[in-house]
């Protein structure tokens, strides 16, 4: 699992590690690693041309550190220094002991350059790039340099992913002692790159809990649900999926085979899609409604192309774990959600996630941080926001919010929402919590779109398809762990 841990609470490790570390220790730690790292890029050192982008405090402090480095293995390396009057020191005198130098112009070197290191402003800035690193930014950009970020690209806001202003845009980022929020979310994302962790120390002076958390192979397997040899299909779970209309038949036959392919013994189907549900997936079980009586279920999935139907307000009124999806989430009562006693689970786009909170979709586009975790408190619920980032926020404000990190853009396409809807309502069926169900569906989704596109466009019945084949892939992970 990687986590991800915010500025103060870095900025705190950090103290305590330097406590007990030479003056300049840490720096120079970190300097080494971000050297190794640009070296492996540049694949050849000896005869290439670096330039620092050297704004100040530690950031820049780092970039001439290692700009040493580099040029003690023979590159050229020139530094723009951005604040000349604060620039690093210690830094400063390292890159000319090493033969490197101050530029004059720094376009011209730019124009050159084989690797650009970007040491701009880091983890402390905020509000984008000042208007005298603009230029140099976009020459760099321009340049056809390789650009790396000296820990996160300068002009994004490491805590939330948020891009106020004009910020850089690295080809890799080299971080250290811990992943920064704004690195794992959207927009701040794309400005990273390939994110490269360099450990420093860090790890004895974090905190248990972080702020965010990634998932990995091993850590989905260990939560799928296995059948064992005294199950059957209701003690696997059985799933009730409301969804899909006369004018929206579809969402109910996509819903359920998420559903099909999520661990639940059984899927019980309720609405006008009946038909259509049975001749495509002659095992679900189809009733006409309403929910409360069909029959048992251990979880419910509602709102898939459900348009003006009924059966939100029945299902909300059950007594087991309730995800709301697409038209179920319009008009939905925060009172009446925080008085269930049993979970629920929101999977709102960021235009959903905009309507529930009063806001504009580009706010919480901009801030997916933010509003996941505005979303979860307001509601009392679990929320699973969907987007190029899919966020899972808890209600306790404590628990991390995990970062899903499957997925492509091919799966933006309609009716995939509908899969994941049925595809984390019945792991919710078999048990899991709805942090769990929501991280696990969104990850095997993501996975099965990448499988089932390999490149090329993909639509929402290639990604059911694919779930089997994600499925075997995470939990051969655990087969090799026991």
């Amino acid at each position: 699992m990687r986590t991800a841990y915010s500025v103060e609470t870095v900025r705190n490790a950090e103290r305590e590690l330097m406590a007990r570390l030479p003056e300049g220790a840490l720096m120079r730690r970190a300097a080494a690693g971000l050297a190794t790292a640009c070296a492996g890029l540049l694949g050849r050192v000896y005869g290439t041309r670096v330039v620092l982008l050297v704004g100040s405090g530690a950031n820049g402090g780092d970039a001439l550190y290692a700009g040493a480095r580099l040029a003690r293995r023979g590159a050229g390396v020139s530094a723009v220094l951005l604040a000349p009057d604060r620039t690093h020191a210690g830094g400063l005198a390292a890159l000319l002991g090493a033969g490197g130098r101050v530029a004059d112009d720094p376009f011209e070197v730019l124009a050159v350059a084989d690797l650009v290191l970007d040491g701009i402003t880091g983890i402390g800035g905020h509000g984008g790039l000042r208007p005298d690193a603009v230029p140099v930014a976009r020459a760099a950009r321009g340049s056809g340099a390789v650009i790396v970020a000296v820990d996160l690209p300068s002009g994004v806001e490491a805590d939330s992913g948020e891009v106020t202003g004009e910020a850089l845009r690295a080809d890799a980022t080299v971080t250290f002692g811990t992943y920064k929020p704004g690195l794992l979310i959207d927009p701040a994302r794309e400005h990273a790159g390939a994110v490269r962790l360099v450990g420093i120390g860090l790890e004895p002076y974090l905190p248990s809990l972080p702020e965010l958390e990634v998932l990995q192979h091993a850590d989905v397997a260990r939560l799928l649900p296995r059948p064992t040899g005294e199950s059957d299909k209701y003690r696997r779970g059985v799933v009730g999926i409301v969804a899909g209309s006369a004018r929206y038949p579809g969402a109910a036959v996509l819903a359920v085979a998420g559903a099909l392919r999520g661990g639940a013994g059984a899927v019980r189907y309720v609405g006008p899609g009946g038909d259509a549900v049975i001749a495509r997936f002659p095992e679900a079980l189809v009733h006409e409604g309403p929910p409360s009586e069909a029959g048992r279920v251990q979880a419910w999935a509602v709102g898939p192309g459900l348009g003006e139907g009924p059966g939100v307000a029945d299902v909300l009124a059950s007594d087991v774990p309730v995800l709301v999806d697409a038209d179920g989430l319009r008009l939905l009562d925060p009172a009446t959600v925080r008085a269930r006693h049993a979970p629920t689970l929101l999977t709102p786009h960021a235009g959903e996630a905009a309507a529930l909170l009063g806001v504009d979709r580009e706010e919480v586009e901009s801030g997916r941080l933010t509003a996941v975790r505005e979303l979860a408190a307001r509601y009392g619920a679990t929320v699973l926001l969907k987007g190029s980032t899919t966020l899972v926020a808890d209600p306790d404000p404590a628990v991390p919010v995990r970062v899903n990190p499957t997925g492509t853009p091919w799966l933006a396409t309609a009716g995939s929402g509908d899969i994941l809807s049925g595809l984390a309502g019945s792991l919710l069926a078999t048990g899991l919590a709805p942090r769990d169900a929501a991280s696990v569906a969104a990850y095997l989704h993501g996975l099965a779109a990448r499988l089932a596109s390999t490149g090329a466009p993909v639509a929402a019945h290639d990604v059911a398809g694919a779930l089997p084949a994600a499925w075997r892939d995470v939990g051969a992970t655990y087969a090799e762990s026991r």
